[in-house]
């Protein structure tokens, strides 16, 4: 019978970025082991069954899907999330946005609006941080909320919650301290589409108008209506958007407009502050 370490150095992802680590990801699910377990027990043998899925396994690679589809599931800030084909896959990216609300806003009682949740991703990072926060995650497709839903119990977060809304359109009156969004801002004619993981995402996750800048013009127009007096507004974007952004804010009454920087440098959040009701609702 055929060894881990035989099957990890046979296993054949000439188009992976990350074939050894991927290789790992799918033989550890086979095995139900954690990727330590295989360096450690290289000489083990592995059953024929278990050598049957992780070839399947292995074609499905080949093909191009994501891991994340395959085992379903994706690590996020300190959390185990399920995945699946109707949501995006969660990206170490989008922890800057994480990160920026938690430094920006006092740990006490605060009420924050997650737009466009997918996985619960981000809400639920934010509440696991923060218990006294409650968290609202929204997404317009019902299997993306009902998956939310399902990782908030199976990781106890009772202060965070998820709801069927596409934007801001199911939140009547509602105000918060803080908007986030991960929201689509990919050109509809970027190449990128066509190229790796993504192409097995749902495009309606990543496409925005011509620019990229259609759902970030919407939630920029819109959001002000949503704030509390100094409440804030948190946007990721494109590696090559953060001066569109910075602008749209700026032209709708944000002050203290900034961007931020992710692991590789590049401009990766927007955030501005909404000055106080009255401003933003003689802004509209």
């Amino acid at each position: 019978m055929p060894t881990i370490e035989s099957l990890l150095n046979e296993a054949d992802l000439p188009d992976s970025p990350s074939a050894r680590l991927d290789a790992q990801w799918l033989l550890a699910e086979v095995l139900g082991k954690p990727v330590s377990y295989l360096r450690t027990w290289p000489e083990r043998e592995v059953e024929p069954p278990q050598v049957e899925r992780y070839a399947s396994f292995l074609v499905r690679r080949r093909q191009g899907e994501p891991v994340a589809y395959i085992l379903g599931r994706q690590g996020f800030w300190s959390l185990d999330l399920e995945v699946a084909p109707h949501t995006l896959i969660p990206r170490p990216d989008t922890e800057l946005l994480v990160e920026t609300a938690l430094q920006t806003l006092p740990a006490g009682p605060q009420q924050l609006l997650d737009l466009g949740t997918g996985t619960g991703a981000i809400a639920l990072a934010l509440a696991c941080e923060r218990p006294a926060w409650q968290v609202l995650g929204v997404d317009r497709v019902e299997e993306a909320v009902a998956l939310a839903l399902r990782n908030r119990q199976r990781l106890h977060m009772s202060n965070a919650d998820f709801r069927l809304s596409h934007w801001f359109d199911a939140l009547g009156g509602q105000r918060f301290h803080m908007i986030l969004s991960n929201p689509p801002y990919i050109r509809a004619d970027d190449q990128h589409l066509q190229q790796g993981d993504v192409r097995f995402e749902p495009a309606s996750a990543l496409i925005s108008g011509a620019d990229g800048l259609d759902d970030i013009r919407h939630i920029v127009t819109t959001a002000p209506g949503h704030l509390l007096a100094g409440g804030w507004l948190l946007l990721e974007h494109g590696y090559d958007q953060a001066a569109a952004v910075r602008g749209l804010l700026l032209e709708r009454g944000f002050v203290q407009v900034a961007s931020l920087c992710d692991l590789a440098g590049h401009e990766r959040v927007s955030l501005g502050c909404w000055p106080c009701v009255a401003e933003a609702d003689n802004a509209g």
